[in-house]
């Protein structure tokens, strides 16, 4: 189940379960996956906006995201 999600500055996507495991099939490009990941993540899940280069997860909105 997805429990993390995080868009990065080159709008590639990383997916995370409760367990702290990547979840591939949601991972890639934001244009790619956006629709698929707002379809299947529960209410619960938190949304991020990162910046590598800081090493920094910013909370936003799943709206936002």
């Amino acid at each position: 189940m997805i429990n993390q999600v995080i868009r990065w500055k080159n709008n590639m996507v990383m997916v995370f379960d409760e367990r702290g495991e990547q979840i591939s099939e949601f991972q890639g490009n934001y244009r790619d996956v956006r629709v698929k990941i707002l379809a299947h993540a529960p209410r619960g899940a938190k949304f991020f906006h990162g910046q590598w280069s800081l090493k920094t997860q910013v909370p936003v909105s799943r709206k936002d995201w």
